[in-house]
């Protein structure tokens, strides 16, 4: 596996459309690579930006959240379920956003699709995937890793279910995230500093599974599982959860 990442110039308060921004950094795309961007420069591109002043963080919160928590933990950290994904905060962040809060995409997916019908249509490829990446905390682990918050182009799961492991034995649960995988990759070489690198391509990946199509309903309702269902379940229902407005 090859991670490239792209340097940029600074994205800032929306001036650029998100396709005006890849024409103007993007040079080329090889056929079967998978295309990274920050969720922060799709946020900018679509104008999903909050000016940082006399905006109550919390209020924004509960209106980006599909649950939150009302108990400020430490750090100042409020805990959320956003795009079925265990996020602080909403995942609205203040760095480099310029005295703005930059939340998430209003659809993620969408913006994945549209991104690799762009990609396929700029660079005449028939096979190209997408992910759009952020960063999160691990429990009981220091520092960030990425994380995907919709991908496109490629089967995010592979399924060992059924097969047998080195010694014969039948995998009965074991299902790899690889959306995840390319997600912590691209994230760890484009960087969550000053180093204005927040596209990669993600070229030698032999592992992944193309599609020359969106993902379906179905196959991103098996990426998600609800709260009680969850391995995490005993942690995770434990908490007064209470429904954002983005419910």
């Amino acid at each position: 596996m090859v991670v490239k990442p792209i340097k940029t110039g600074v994205v800032k308060n929306a001036d650029l459309s998100l396709s005006d921004f890849l024409d103007k950094y993007l040079d080329s795309v090889s056929e079967r690579s998978v295309f990274a961007i920050t969720s922060k420069v799709v946020a900018i591109c679509e104008k999903r930006i909050v000016p940082v002043a006399n905006t109550p963080k919390k209020k924004l919160i509960k209106r980006e959240a599909d649950l939150y928590t009302e108990e400020v933990f430490s750090y100042g950290s409020i805990f959320t379920v956003t795009n079925n994904t265990f996020i602080r905060s909403a995942g609205i962040d203040e760095s480099n956003g310029n005295g703005n809060y930059v939340l998430w995409p209003i659809d993620p997916q969408a913006s994945a699709n549209n991104i690799r019908s762009y990609l396929k249509q700029r660079f005449k490829l028939k096979s190209v995937g997408v992910i759009i990446t952020d960063s999160s905390s691990t429990p009981l682990r220091r520092g960030t890793s990425g994380i995907y918050l919709a991908h496109s182009g490629f089967a995010a799961l592979k399924d060992y279910r059924g097969s047998k492991d080195l010694f014969g034995r039948t995998y009965e649960m074991s299902r790899s995230n690889v959306a995840s995988g390319l997600a912590a990759a691209a994230v760890v070489a484009m960087g969550e500093g000053t180093e204005t690198t927040p596209i990669c391509i993600i070229e030698d990946v032999p592992f992944v599974q193309f599609q020359d199509r969106d993902p379906n309903r179905a196959e991103i309702m098996d990426l998600n599982i609800s709260i009680d269902q969850d391995i995490f379940a005993p942690f995770l229902t434990s908490v007064d959860w209470k429904k954002g407005k983005r419910s």
